[in-house]
């Protein structure tokens, strides 16, 4: 066992499971799949959250099957509760000294574990993996939104964020309610235009390249441009390795990966920069949402304006016309003395 656990340059691969359909059935490229494989197969323990349908939260748990780890696999866009997970992590780390943890969750919240398990004199046992972030809304807004949707429609007994029918760039979001599937893209649309993640999230002090857990997984986007022939259409993780532990697991799952060293230049995406940007619109929908409710602020925040539509049409006509036919902006007339839009077609 190892017990010096040492800061390394960040080591950066891209990656993905070589079984298709467990690459199927994950978020990105199914780094996760592949890191709690290798501690369940060898009799110890994984931290991850799981949903609860009955509460509608995302709740740490302790996992030490496979069919467990099935409930932890997926997006979940809402924040996430840690209730006593870290009491009982350590009780399970001292009923079983010859086992080793892995912990998985979001920069804050893996970043806190470390330095628990560090206070606990136990981080020599414990692996240590966070999760790209964009932020995370408050609970209670995806709690009543799941509550109306029951209201209307009945009770919901799946949910997924990212369903790569469509490939993985093209992810579908819906619930299941009585066999029938129901979009959630009104929500998803309310997660990222920046309204309704938590203050501390604009100002998050993990979004870098430079960590101090072992290992940092997301998706590798904008891989079809920086590596085109390594891409899948049917998800890819990018893997940050950041201490000699992290390499040492990254050591032991890769025989179950197509893998590809890469670099933090080809690797670039916006929350391994700066943390999420607020939006203006942000005290504009928490006083809606304050007044008028859950149902009110997922109609006005998570449609597209009509604009915007006609916008993505235009867009669409011009990028499917193929060639290299160059495109010049189009505008929208108004009425006299009224304002124009120019959209810009690239």
């Amino acid at each position: 066992m190892q017990t010096d656990i040492e800061l390394i340059n960040t080591e950066v691969y891209a990656g993905r499971l070589k079984d298709k359909k467990d690459l199927n059935n994950s978020s990105s490229g199914g780094a996760f799949t592949a890191l709690s494989d290798f501690f369940l197969k060898n009799g110890n323990a994984v931290v991850a959250v799981v949903y609860n349908y009955a509460t509608h939260t995302a709740e740490f748990q302790m996992i030490l099957d496979e069919k467990q780890r099935e409930r932890a696999k997926g997006s979940k866009y809402m924040q996430s509760k840690p209730g006593d997970i870290y009491r009982e992590a350590y009780h399970w780390l001292m009923e079983n000294p010859k086992k080793e943890l892995l912990f998985v969750g979001m920069g804050c919240q893996s970043d806190g574990f470390r330095k628990f398990s560090e206070m606990k004199r136990i981080r020599e046992r414990v692996y240590v993996v966070d999760i790209i972030c964009h932020g995370s809304p408050s609970p209670k807004l995806w709690r009543e939104y799941a509550e109306s949707i029951q209201k209307s429609a009945g009770k919901i007994t799946y949910l997924t964020f990212k369903d790569k029918r469509k490939g993985w760039k093209s992810p579908t979001a819906y619930v299941k309610i009585n066999g029938g599937e129901k979009s959630i893209k009104d929500y998803v649309k309310v997660f990222y235009n920046r309204c309704a993640l938590r203050p501390s999230c604009y100002e998050c002090l993990y979004a870098t390249t430079e960590r101090k857990t072992d290992l940092t997984i997301g998706d590798f986007w904008h891989i079809e441009e920086t590596i085109p022939d390594f891409y899948d259409p049917n998800g890819n993780s990018l893997f940050l390795i950041h201490t000699n532990r992290g390499e040492e697991l990254f050591e032991k799952i890769c025989s179950d990966l197509d893998y590809r060293l890469s670099n933090t230049t080809q690797c670039w995406q916006a929350n391994l920069e700066a943390p999420t940007q607020k939006s203006e619109q942000r005290e504009e929908f928490w006083s809606d949402y304050k007044k008028k409710g859950i149902d009110f602020v997922m109609k006005k925040y998570g449609t597209v304006p009509v604009q915007t539509k006609i916008k993505n049409k235009i867009l669409k006509i011009f990028k499917g016309g193929g060639g290299t036919q160059k495109v010049v902006p189009v505008m929208l007339i108004a009425p006299k003395g009224g304002r124009h839009n120019e959209l810009e077609a690239a």
